[in-house]
């Protein structure tokens, strides 16, 4: 059994899963398909009627998220204009701040690694 899983659930596609033998090989994999996911056009806004509009800023085009041992539980939400937010556990989310110059992916391996 390999320890670390990485589940993908895009807008629109199935869910995918996979498996690594490493932290470093999953965050690898995670980072790769963030940035795949995020150089897609950008989405457009979208009106909920009698709710409100939806910019591409608030809708989450993807959410990538890593597990393993320990109770690891952490991913990333790449957004419908590219940009990307990382966080923390699964039922409770905690977003994770990223320093100066830092990317999300980055700040995700900060806070895991």
């Amino acid at each position: 059994m390999t320890p670390y899983g990485l589940t993908i659930r895009a807008a629109g596609k199935t869910v995918r899963r996979e498996r690594f033998d490493s932290l470093d090989a999953a965050m690898t994999a995670l980072e790769f398909h963030a940035r795949e996911i995020g150089a897609e056009p950008a989405a457009k806004t979208v009106s909920a009627p009698l709710v409100r509009d939806f910019d591409p800023v608030a809708q989450v085009r993807a959410r990538l998220e890593l597990s393993g041992p320990r109770r690891l539980r952490a991913g990333l939400d790449v957004r419908g204009d590219g940009s990307a937010e990382a966080f923390t556990g699964r039922l409770r989310r905690n977003l994770l701040e990223q320093r100066a110059g830092e990317t999300p992916w980055a700040a995700l391996r900060r806070s895991i690694g």
